[in-house]
């Protein structure tokens, strides 16, 4: 992972001579001064242990042997009490912060395009009283136009602070509050809106028109569309019946003293129907008690240290995802102020801020954020375009300061030097002052996960956890430099293998033990909405009254209690940015393509797209070998890079026909010229695949196809 020396031997001799002789002179007062022998005990620790004392666990954090953590506050055990005990301990203290658009302009592009560019002004804040409420005043607002404690209400919109005064509404009223993705599909909408029989939407004046409005015939119940804009709009062309009012409408109503009682929550009533992305078919709705978030909040707050009200988080991510949701429950718990931003306003560079103006991250200066890989990767990929671009003695110096920081911080040591000199400027991109980075959504690779430690000089906690669990399961410390690895059990969850004899994963294996991956506690959420069939297969409660959840995820625990995800039970795969993968759907589209004979397709979680290996059939691709005067033996054939390239075009036809969405169909392929028998070992004896087989097989083409990195 280390960068290329591209300099003179002698120069680079003399250069690490000299750091050499500044390391012995600096290294004693810097070491005693800066606390590093603490922080190399702590990385090198033990972090979690199997209270059983067999190597299947259950693991559990050192902290957490005798008994799981479910609540940060002794009686503060659902949401509501957790926002009004912030509030009283930070009232004046901001809370949710968004920023003024001061002009929107469209700006021609060489190419033609035009895209929409934004001048922003600084962030305006609600503090912690006036958040609180707001909230209180729409949830009677909401109460006031009809909805009824324990009756389902649907949000369905964009990262902003509205959607968190909404959200902390419908908590204080004991209102389940669906969630859904803003970029499902029309007919996953409909679906989850008409299954939780829900009568009132929150949603955007910009979701409603572009994504609602085309659906409201298909949810016969609905009744009412409530609109966070606060600009009054009309609204043609919606449906008889539907009533639309805009959120501050709502507020007032809620304001009058007629309309200020409700009824709070208990710690096992549903939060949340948090609705999954639905790429793999009909997207299900996870139901998440009040007392399983408090759990999961509790248990990722723990390992942020010293998480006080002087920090401050930028909120971009889907907050219908479960990631973003803790993320930013666990600042509120605590006091810190949250910045509102998106993907596309996020630093100076975003593609909707004007050139010469400041991205969000410039002007909040986070100190905590959350991040998905496909967001580190493009930043890896930017910062590395612009090394490529430097002058020689620039370039020289950032991959000399690059490669002595790698291996200062493998042996747990900072380099304060370094960080003032050469990457001052890269930690500027996301404000300079960000102290933890969390990682989670998708696995994180090595490289891109280095170069985050050592160009943002900041550590980042790379978790484990699903929407089952509440996002929580596993995050690492931030002593802990190693890669690859998820961390050891949260204080609120712990972890058991459970052997995979398919897969040949045992928790006997060695070194480590192995298998597929269940967790445990008060945050493993109350199942699946309607869906008794998933919830005995994917569900179970143990003889001690303890809720777990079957992951399919393969993993093994190190000595020192740390998780490394190595596998998957299942063909279902999450890309970097997110999105579900189901590579059986995939390869049953694909195989009723005239010219192919069989089809594996392969993802791998820290890449953005699906790659395939294809056994062509013959007849057709000699003919179109014929047609293209490609000649040559079958084996040349196969091997011909314009052949392959041909054959994509054609799968990639036949994947749009079938209506495939576009992270679905394969970016690149291997045409293999050997056929896939029970001889070969690459398939079994009824000709099902062997994805463990195949992998290893074809993994020079895997790592060609994916260009390492």
């Amino acid at each position: 992972m280390k960068l290329k020396e591209d300099m003179n031997p002698l120069l680079l001799q003399v250069f690490r001579s000299v750091v050499w002789v500044y390391s012995v002179i600096t290294f004693i007062p810097w070491y005693f001064f800066s606390g590093a022998g603490i922080n190399l005990e702590r990385a090198r620790r033990i972090k979690a242990r199997s209270i059983s004392r067999h190597p299947a666990g259950p693991y559990r954090a050192i902290n957490s042997q005798e008994k799981l953590v479910a609540w940060l506050h002794p009686g503060v055990d659902t949401l509501d009490k957790m926002f009004e005990h912030a509030a009283s301990r930070f009232p004046q203290r901001d809370c949710l912060g968004t920023r003024e658009v001061l002009s929107e302009e469209d700006e021609l592009q060489p190419n033609g395009k035009v895209f929409k560019k934004v001048i922003l002004g600084n962030y305006n804040w609600l503090s912690y009283e006036e958040a609180y409420q707001a909230a209180k005043c729409f949830g009677s607002g909401l109460a006031a136009l009809g909805q009824r404690p324990q009756c389902n209400i649907a949000i369905f919109c964009e990262t902003r602070a509205e959607w968190i005064v909404a959200a902390q509404a419908c908590f204080m009223y004991n209102f389940p509050l669906v969630t859904l993705y803003a970029t499902l599909g029309p007919t996953a909408i409909a679906h989850g809106l008409n299954e939780t029989e829900v009568t009132h939407i929150i949603t955007s004046k910009d979701l409603l028109h572009s994504r609602l409005k085309a659906i409201l015939c298909d949810v016969p119940r609905l009744q009412y569309v409530i609109v966070v804009d606060s600009k009054p709009t009309s609204w043609p062309d919606i449906p008889r019946g539907i009533m639309i009012y805009n959120m501050d409408a709502v507020k007032d109503m809620g304001s009058k003293p007629d309309n200020s009682e409700y009824s709070q929550p208990l710690s096992s009533d549903i939060a949340v129907i948090m609705y999954t992305s639905g790429s793999t078919g009909i997207p299900k709705g996870v139901m998440i008690s009040h007392g399983n978030i408090m759990a999961g909040i509790t248990g990722m707050a723990e390992r942020i240290p010293n998480l006080n009200e002087t920090d401050t988080y930028i909120g971009y991510l889907p907050l219908a995802h479960v990631l973003e949701l803790s993320a930013e429950l666990v600042c509120i718990s605590h006091g810190c102020r949250i910045g509102y931003s998106s993907p596309q306003t996020l630093a100076d560079q975003s593609t909707k801020i004007k050139k010469g103006s400041k991205g969000d991250t410039s002007v909040l200066k986070p100190t905590l954020m959350a991040a998905v890989p496909e967001i580190m990767d493009r930043i890896y990929k930017n910062v590395m375009t612009k090394v490529e671009e430097m002058s020689r003695f620039q370039k020289t110096l950032f991959v000399l300061a690059y490669n002595y920081k790698m291996e200062q911080i493998s042996k747990g040591y900072s380099t304060p030097l370094c960080d003032s000199l050469v990457f001052k400027r890269v930690r500027a991109l996301l404000g300079g002052n960000t102290r933890v980075l969390l990682s989670g959504g998708a696995p994180l690779s090595a490289a891109t996960q280095r170069f985050m430690n050592i160009c943002l000089c900041c550590p980042v906690g790379q978790g484990y956890g699903l929407t089952e669990t509440c996002g929580a399961g596993t995050i690492s410390e931030i002593w802990d430099y190693s890669t690859g690895r998820v961390g050891a059990p949260l204080v609120c969850s712990e972890v058991t293998l459970k052997d995979w004899e398919e897969g040949g994963y045992y928790s006997t294996d060695k070194p480590n033990p192995r298998g597929e991956i269940l967790i445990g506690g008060p945050n493993v959420t109350m199942g699946y909405y309607k869906n008794e069939v998933k919830n005995r297969e994917d569900f179970f409660v143990d003889e001690n009254g303890q809720r777990w959840f079957c992951t399919g995820d393969i993993g093994e625990f190190h000595s020192d209690g740390c998780l490394k995800i190595i596998d998957r039970k299942k063909d279902l795969v999450k890309l970097q940015a997110g999105e579900y993968v189901s590579l059986g759907k995939v390869e049953a589209v694909l195989k009723n393509c005239p010219l192919i004979d069989n089809i594996c397709a392969y993802a791998n979680s820290d890449q953005s797209y699906v790659i395939s290996f294809v056994v062509p059939n013959h007849k057709q691709l000699m003919a179109l070998a014929e047609q293209m005067q490609v000649r040559g033996t079958w084996e040349e054939i196969c091997n011909n890079s314009q052949m392959e390239k041909e054959v994509l075009c054609i799968i990639t036809e036949a994947a749009i026909s079938a209506k495939l969405e576009r992270f679905e169909i394969p970016k690149k392929i291997r045409l293999s010229s050997e056929p896939w028998t029970p001889e070969t070992g690459l398939v079994t004896d009824a000709f099902k695949l062997k994805r463990k087989e195949l992998k290893t097989h074809y993994q020079e083409d895997i790592e060609r196809m994916y260009g390492g990195k």
